[in-house]
């Protein structure tokens, strides 16, 4: 198996909503984003899939030591093998890359957030971060697009935090800030017991509204001229924005249901957001 094959193997059994839109991209890019979304996949499975918190941080430093070793020409896993070419021919900064492991291994050391400040960090290393090396791959002309990829990425990560909120609390996690859960009368017992409350409604929904907002906000600031080298990123933003919607619809029954899109209608989202860009 070649390096490719182990990141579309690896992308493609993450069943991400992300990977309708990589179809769309030329082969170089196509590539280049398929290699770095298995990278954030072996980054964040190192801390999901593992029990033993110690043991996460052990393969967290590793994946350390193996990204100083790709920007020293001597990768050895076949992601960071896949990433050699694209971090050359898209000038992906180590920095940005280091900053993903960073935002994973907050998961070992925080299980609750106390505000939103403190939250965005996260958001901003696991999400944001991406969205930038993304727009790099994608390729654009105006720098005002990079606002768009940051805010873009934010928007996701919130989107994934309504969307996980019941499977993260079986994780002991609750990315929801604490001072948002008092404002509306929930408790961390209303959350990991799944008890739905008038006040869990009104939480979501002020928790959607940010989300949508942010969206707003990053669409805005995409250049015209960006429009179509970023159409990959538009069409994240329309499976995600129809998947948040959808959420809305169930009534935000995130604390037992887990809201996702058939392929089928994700792919007709993806052409037509294809054919607007």
């Amino acid at each position: 198996m070649t390096p490719d094959e182990y990141c579309r193997r690896k992308t493609a059994a993450s069943g991400s909503s992300f990977t309708t839109s990589f179809a769309f991209l030329p082969a170089e890019r196509r590539q280049a984003i398929t290699a770095l979304y298995a990278y954030c996949r072996e980054v964040d499975d190192a801390v999901d899939e593992c029990s033993d918190p110690g043991v996460a941080r052990i393969k967290l430093a590793w994946w350390r030591g193996e990204l100083a070793a790709l920007f020293d020409g001597r990768p050895t896993h076949p992601v960071t093998q896949a990433l050699a070419t694209s971090i050359r021919r898209f000038a992906l900064p180590q920095e940005q890359l280091a900053e993903i492991i960073d935002g994973m291994e907050m998961d070992l050391d925080t299980v609750r957030y106390a505000d939103f400040k403190a939250l965005h960090l996260y958001c901003y290393r696991v999400a944001s971060v991406v969205g930038l090396l993304a727009a790099e791959i994608f390729g654009y002309t105006d720098r005002r697009t990079l606002k768009y990829a940051h805010d873009l990425g934010l928007a996701f990560q919130l989107t994934n935090i309504i969307r996980d909120v019941g499977e993260d609390a079986r994780r002991g996690r609750i990315y929801l800030p604490q001072d948002e859960l008092a404002r509306f009368g929930v408790t961390e017992a209303d959350i990991l017991q799944s008890r739905y409350t008038d006040g869990f409604r009104a939480l979501m929904e002020f928790q959607v509204a940010r989300a949508v907002e942010h969206y707003d906000r990053a669409l805005a600031q995409l250049p015209k001229c960006d429009r179509r080298s970023q159409a990959a990123g538009l069409i994240m933003a329309a499976i995600y924005r129809t998947t948040l919607d959808e959420i809305v619809k169930d009534g935000c029954r995130v604390l037992t249901h887990r809201v996702s899109l058939p392929p089928l209608r994700k792919l007709w989202i993806a052409l037509r957001t294809w054919i607007a860009a």
